[in-house]
């Protein structure tokens, strides 16, 4: 996996999109060595990091990240 740089613009669109204490549901995973989370995991936002990845603490217990570009998650109310 290799991080591209994210513009500022999409880093604060991100932040505004997924604030901390945001309630978010897990897409898919680019991670071979992932074996906790599956899609439809849900969780809280912790925060969103300056490249990007929504960190997130997972309802299962997991704390993996949403690396951006990689990773797919949507917001849930």
């Amino acid at each position: 996996m290799i991080y591209q740089e994210i513009r500022k613009e999409t880093l604060e669109r991100l932040r505004e999109k997924y604030p901390e204490g945001c309630r978010v549901e897990l897409i898919s995973m680019n991670d071979p060595y992932n074996k906790s989370l599956q899609p439809g995991e849900q969780g809280t936002v912790i925060h969103v990091d300056d490249i990007g990845t929504i960190h997130v603490d997972w309802d299962c217990g997991s704390s993996l990240g949403i690396v951006f570009r990689e990773d797919a998650c949507r917001r849930i109310e």
